[in-house]
């Protein structure tokens, strides 16, 4: 048998999740709990072997519990809230799986057998965001591929400075900082000096 473990604040959803759970043959329901503490007590008492476990809950909500109830059983994220600093939160914090609620149950029955059995479950919609990130990690940011002419140029449009006064700034040729940057809304695939301006501030060259 599975021995699960559900925690979430809506009691409701509770009863859901533990009446069809327990219609299927290898899954027992060991426990319930509504919040991150009452959820690591729980997980201490009962030995789950999955652990069902809502992000936003009152007191210690789960990503403030999952460090713990990570040691305690396999924990799948159940939640209705799909924004990435939550899913990656969870990922990094010791969560196997990421579901959101409105995953069929059928889905879920799997999504806990296949965590049960050593993987790791996500939703198709997590799952394409996990590889989506994972394939830019791989690539080069595109502040990396400016030379350092061309970031001194960003910087200086971040400023709020005319290719004039950049031209002078620099010490070369209007047309010269004209073609630079032309070069930096290329490679940052932007379309104007505004666009380049706030780019600057979000890499920390300009304030």
């Amino acid at each position: 048998m599975i021995k699960v473990l559900i925690c979430d604040d809506h009691a409701v959803v509770r009863q859901g999740l533990r009446t069809y759970l327990e219609l299927q043959e290898d899954i027992e329901v060991v426990g319930e709990a509504a919040d991150g503490q009452a959820a690591i007590d729980a997980a201490r008492r009962e030995a789950p072997d999955v652990i069902l476990l809502d992000l936003a809950m009152p007191d210690r909500d789960g990503l403030g519990a999952l460090p713990q109830l990570k040691d305690l059983g396999r924990v799948i994220v159940l939640t209705s809230f799909g924004e990435d600093d939550r899913l990656f939160a969870a990922l990094r914090g010791g969560a196997v799986g990421f579901l959101l609620k409105d995953t069929e149950p059928a889905e879920l029955v799997r999504a806990i057998r296949t965590a049960h059995a050593g993987q790791s479950p996500l939703s198709p919609a997590v799952a394409a965001r996990v590889i989506d990130q994972l394939a830019q990690a791989g690539r080069p940011r595109a502040i990396d591929q400016l030379t350092p002419r061309e970031r001194e140029v960003l910087r200086l449009i971040a400023d709020g400075l005319s290719n004039k006064r950049i031209a002078r700034e620099l010490g070369v040729a209007e047309k010269t900082v004209k073609t630079h940057v032309g070069h930096v809304l290329a490679k940052l695939e932007l379309t104007d000096r505004t666009q380049a301006a706030l780019y600057a501030v979000r890499e920390g060259l300009a304030d």
